[in-house]
Formats: C-alpha cells, sequence, structure tokens
C-alpha cells in the first residue's frame, strides 16, 4: 500500500466558499470547505454566540453514525478555538468531504478494515483548521492532530505513528491527540486496553510530532516513528499559510 509520507495541503481552491483546503497525509485526502459567519435557522441561534455545524460526508455512500460520531468530536474540538462570541447568533458551517482513503490489505485472502472509527479523525480536524484559516475566521490558536496505535511486539511493546489498517486491527490501542499552537492538549480519544506508562509513550511520541521539539527523559518504549518521524506538524501549517499570504500579496 503507497501512502504519501509527507504531507500537502492546497488552501482556498473552491470558488463558492469562504474559505476551503484539501489535506493529504497518511493514506487520506479529505477536502474542507467553510462558510460564515451567516444566518442561521431560528431554532438552531445562539444568543451570545456563533453556532458551530460540521458535516462529515464519506468517500463512498451516506453517512452513518461513524460520521455523526466524527461530526461531534470536531465540533466541540473547534467551538475551543473559533472565537464564537464574536459572531453572535450567526452559523458557522465546516462540511468535510472524505475523497481517499487508505487502500485495505488483505491477510489471507480476506480484507482487513481499520478497527476504529478515529484513523480518519487527524486528517479531518488538519482539513478543518486549515479551512478556517483560509476563511480568515479569528482563531484563538490553531490545531495539529495525530494518531498511534501501540502494538505488542514479543515481550515488548512499540508505539506506531500514523498506523496502517493492518496495524490498528493488530494493536492493543489506539489513540488520537490534538495539540494548539500553543502546546496544549485539546483533543484525546483512545480505544483498547493500555496502562498509564503505555498512554504516556504515546502522548510523547504524539507530542514530538504535533509541537515543536522539545527534550524528553522517557525514553523506555521504544519508537518505531519510521518516516514520519521527521514531520513537524506545526511547522507544516506555518509554511503552508506563508505560502499563501506570499501569494496573495504577490503583484501580478
Amino acid at each position: 500500500m503507497t501512502v504519501n509520507t509527507e504531507p500537502e495541503a492546497l488552501l482556498s481552491h473552491l470558488q463558492n466558499a469562504d474559505g476551503s483546503a484539501t489535506f493529504s497525509y497518511a493514506g487520506y485526502t479529505v477536502v474542507g470547505a467553510v462558510n460564515g459567519p451567516i444566518e442561521v435557522q431560528r431554532r438552531d441561534e445562539l444568543p451570545e454566540e456563533a453556532a458551530v455545524d460540521v458535516i462529515v460526508r464519506p468517500a463512498a455512500g451516506v453517512g452513518g453514525t461513524r460520521e455523526r460520531h466524527l461530526e461531534s468530536l470536531i465540533q466541540s474540538t473547534l467551538r475551543q478555538i473559533i472565537l464564537v462570541n464574536n459572531f453572535p447568533r450567526t452559523l458557522i458551517q465546516v462540511i468535510l468531504q472524505v475523497t481517499t482513503a487508505p487502500e485495505n490489505e488483505y491477510v489471507n485472502a480476506k480484507v482487513v478494515q481499520a478497527g476504529s472509527n478515529l484513523s480518519i479523525l487527524p486528517a479531518l480536524l488538519q482539513t478543518a483548521v486549515l479551512s478556517l484559516l483560509s476563511a480568515a475566521l479569528p482563531l484563538t490558536a490553531t490545531l495539529t492532530s495525530t494518531s498511534l496505535a501501540i502494538i505488542a511486539d514479543g515481550q515488548s511493546k512499540r508505539v506506531v505513528l500514523n498506523p496502517t489498517p493492518r496495524e490498528i486491527q493488530s494493536s492493543e490501542s489506539f489513540h488520537v491527540f490534538s495539540f494548539t499552537s500553543h502546546d496544549e492538549l485539546i483533543l484525546v480519544e483512545s480505544e483498547g486496553s493500555f496502562t498509564i506508562k503505555e498512554w504516556d509513550d504515546a502522548f510523547a511520541a504524539a507530542q514530538r510530532q504535533c509541537c515543536q521539539p522539545t527534550t524528553t527523559n522517557d525514553g523506555d518504549t521504544p519508537m518505531d516513528d519510521g518516516s514520519s518521524a521527521g514531520v513537524n506538524l506545526k511547522q507544516f501549517t506555518r509554511s503552508i499559510l506563508e505560502e499563501k499570504i506570499a501569494s496573495d500579496l504577490h503583484w501580478k
């Protein structure tokens, strides 16, 4: 299975949206569109802040309970970084369309599906934030997100960043972490069986990828970061915005 080992993004490419972005990483490609602040229906109106509506559309078929769960997680996370108090009685709508997902892997001629609904969450969050930035909506901070799996390897265990569907299925636990641009943890979702020490190791690995390099002295669990170890998602977000600003200010 071929996956892109480096993140890629494109901003403001949809003409009929206030902001838009396409984000590709770890086998996922998501197209996002943001409109707002716009008029909201009276039944959804909030008197002192803006309502945030998130819609997740799968790559094939119609959305179900999986998409509704992801929408609730994304909506609660975005409300923490959007300055909703600046736009009372309005609506900020975020639409996320999944266009590509990792190809299924085969084991003994049987298709392996990712056993977790959370595997696509980092790509959805990253696309949503880039779309909000493209729409020039005021934010308290940006955020970056990554996923990890803890896999038994003989007598020891290892932490794998951005695991494949096969690795997720064979893992003992699966985790998603999101950090703000201030290096603060804003979202964590965990599934499976794990100890506090294993969770700490997963947190440290996620922090190294999402935040600025920090010195850690906890190296008991070996990290199988692979080619993703050098990807600094915070720096990636900054570089994408710098390129967009330079392009907008360039005299043609």
